[in-house]
């Protein structure tokens, strides 16, 4: 299952990384550190994320 979640995690974290520095922009946040800080936090929130969808895959 660990396979599984680092293949997801490849394609969960860019896309909520990249939803996050978008909302970021779109926030009015045009700076290197909002714009920065909005990536990590995709990234760490994809982590429990990808989890959930790794096991919901593996289990079915």
């Amino acid at each position: 299952m660990l396979r599984l979640a680092a293949i997801l995690y490849s394609l969960v974290g860019a896309t909520l990384a990249g939803s996050f520095i978008v909302a970021a922009l779109v926030a009015g946040f045009d700076t290197l550190v909002p714009i920065v800080a909005s990536a990590l936090t995709g990234a760490v929130v994809a982590l429990p994320v990808t989890w959930i969808i790794a096991r919901a895959v593996y289990s079915s």
